[in-house]
């Protein structure tokens, strides 16, 4: 089964909804069978680079709802035991991010993917760390593991940059609209931070339908669900 997670690595929502998307996959009897790929998304193409203190930047767009907004989004995140430090978190361009994880999951596969893009949500929002920066992204890979000098070589090119923004209009084109969004063999899907409880229903619908021989050419696009609010 393949799960394809939306997300941006500055969006709280999807720091809380992977997690609460391990915690069904933990359960899950054929999780071993579970394939899960991420895909590229930007809130907001036009962040700045290099980044820039969060709390400014979403005051200046929100005024005074950004701190209940930072509220909201923390006491979700700690009741996952996921740490949030909006001090230090700052706001930055996540092109080169995602760019980044799509050439980790060609050639190191989706598992050693995903264990990087948990480090970067953790380098987001818990140790203050710039997303745009490419020293600080082949730093935070060479702790993952990862070949720094390669990483840093492919960060300094344009390589997979024209293909990572096809990949973020596709997004969009199948109806993405918002994240996170998982999308479940191509075509079932689920809108935003859920409770681990919907993720284990879609996981259990969506091995019966495979297991019943469900078309699935059909694409992305009606997918179901809600978001978090």
């Amino acid at each position: 089964m393949l799960v394809e997670i939306y997300s941006d690595l500055v969006c709280p929502w999807c720091y809380i909804g992977e997690a609460r998307f391990d915690r069904a996959l933990e359960t899950f009897p054929h999780r071993d069978q579970v394939e899960v790929v991420l895909r590229p998304f930007q809130l907001d193409p036009e962040a700045p680079v290099p980044g820039t203190p969060l709390i400014s930047y979403l005051e200046g767009r929100y005024g005074a709802q950004a701190r209940a907004m930072m509220e909201q989004a923390g006491e979700a995140a700690e009741a996952e035991g996921l740490a949030v430090d909006w001090e230090q978190a700052q706001v930055a361009n996540t092109l080169d991010a995602h760019r980044l994880l799509r050439m980790v999951v060609w050639k190191e596969g989706a598992e050693v993917q995903r264990q990087l893009a948990k480090a970067l949500f953790r380098l987001h929002f818990v140790q203050g760390g710039d997303l745009s920066d490419p020293e600080v992204l082949a730093s935070l890979a060479e702790r993952q593991g990862l070949d720094r000098q390669e990483v840093g070589a492919f960060l300094a090119s344009d390589e997979g940059m024209e293909a990572t923004r096809d990949a973020m209009e596709y997004a969009r084109g199948i109806g993405i609209s918002s994240v996170p969004t998982f999308v479940f063999q191509g075509r079932w899907g689920i809108r935003g931070a859920q409770p681990p409880e919907a993720f284990t229903r879609m996981l259990d619908q969506v091995l019966e339908r495979m297991e019943e021989g469900a078309d699935l050419e059909e694409g992305a696009d009606g997918q179901e669900g809600a978001d978090h609010e």
